[in-house]
């Protein structure tokens, strides 16, 4: 692997300067153990306000095409735990039980536990509906238009489908060993869930609720997401340090990009033209330019985790897995210009218009 170290201040005072000519877009951090979502604006990096009661919150997403954040929980509940879970303020007695939604019976695995996931409006942050689903959640995805939800259960080697239109659990599809991630394909009809513990990405007819084939994806795919315009797959080999770009629809790996260390966080640029990916193993960030396949790279330590790209400012957001903060790093120089400090540990962030 080749990459250049990039330090000029100049630059980063120049991208700084553009980004806050940027428009504004709000940013949603989950904040793990702190069982909370960070709300914070995208041009200053200055906190917005809390959402509070989420307990364990690891995925999270929402669309443009949406009103809704999903928020997933990676923890366990008992059915009791589950008829308690706090009401929002606004909301009666009765409004909350009926939003409090368990799915039809047989919908769900029978020998898988229980966890929940919260439907929230994303203007005001207020609970608009709880959902059981079999088991913790590690990441959601939530469709371009906004009508469908998944979340994967490492735990329980499937996925849920949730109809966000009818606010219902859809049902639970068995992809393969410890899912991890899950992104929609542009007209919502595929979902393409990495399964890693078997090396492969589940591509999931939504509508029928079936596997309609495996895509071998390495040794074991974590992260993925999509182009823009729905032709090509990424998907980062985590411990081999490597990202395989996947051509749609034929599955085939075209070109992988050796980036070393051990991965996680990924994101493009706002034009597509550039790869960011966070290695956590070595403690940098990498920049790959996706028309030559050229790396340039910067360390960012302890621990880049997180990483997710804040269209129109030139930054992204980066959160350290073993420190409680988010780094704004400049995609020029990819050096950080700023922190947003969390309570615990920043997942799988959103940004919305």
């Amino acid at each position: 692997m080749t990459y250049s170290l990039l330090k000029s201040t100049a630059v980063a005072a120049l991208t700084l300067g553009m980004a806050s000519a940027g428009h504004a877009a709000t940013v949603y951090i989950p904040d793990g153990s702190a069982d909370q979502v960070i709300v914070v604006d995208s041009t200053t990096g200055k906190v917005i306000r809390r959402i509070k009661g989420l307990e364990a919150v690891h995925g999270l997403a929402g669309s443009p095409g949406s009103r809704y954040l999903v928020a997933g929980s990676y923890a366990d509940v008992t059915p009791d735990e589950a008829d308690e879970a706090p009401k929002p303020d606004s909301v009666s007695e009765d409004e909350h039980a009926e939003h409090h939604a368990a799915p039809a019976k047989g919908a769900m695995p029978s020998d898988q536990g229980i966890s929940i996931l919260t439907v929230l409006d994303a203007g005001t942050g207020e609970i608009v509906r709880r959902l059981e689903v079999p088991g913790a959640v590690h990441h959601v995805a939530v469709s371009r238009d906004g009508g469908m939800a998944a979340a994967t259960h490492p735990a329980g080697d499937g996925i849920s489908l949730i109809d966000l239109d009818a606010m219902e659990y859809k049902g639970f599809v068995a992809t393969g060993p410890l899912p991890n991630y899950a992104v929609f394909s542009k007209d919502g009809t595929n979902l393409y869930v990495s399964n890693t513990g078997n090396g492969t990405i589940s591509d999931v007819d939504v509508d029928r609720g079936i596997v309609a084939r495996n895509i071998v994806a390495g040794e074991a795919p974590e992260h993925v997401l999509l182009t823009e315009d729905g032709s090509t797959l990424y998907a980062a080999d985590a411990d081999a340090g490597v990202v395989h770009e996947i051509s749609l629809p034929g599955g085939e790996v075209a070109r992988s990009f050796d980036i070393g260390g051990a991965l996680h966080g990924f994101d493009l640029s706002d034009d597509g033209s550039t790869l960011f990916v966070s290695s956590l193993g070595a403690e940098k960030l990498i920049a790959v330019d996706l028309a030559s396949g050229e790396m340039r790279g910067n360390d960012l330590s302890p621990a880049p985790y997180h990483l997710t790209t804040i269209v129109g400012t030139n930054t992204l957001f980066v959160s350290s897995q073993s420190e409680p903060k988010v780094w704004i790093v400049d995609q020029a120089t990819l050096s950080a210009t700023n922190e947003i400090p969390v309570g615990d540990v920043g997942h799988q962030m959103v940004v919305m218009p």
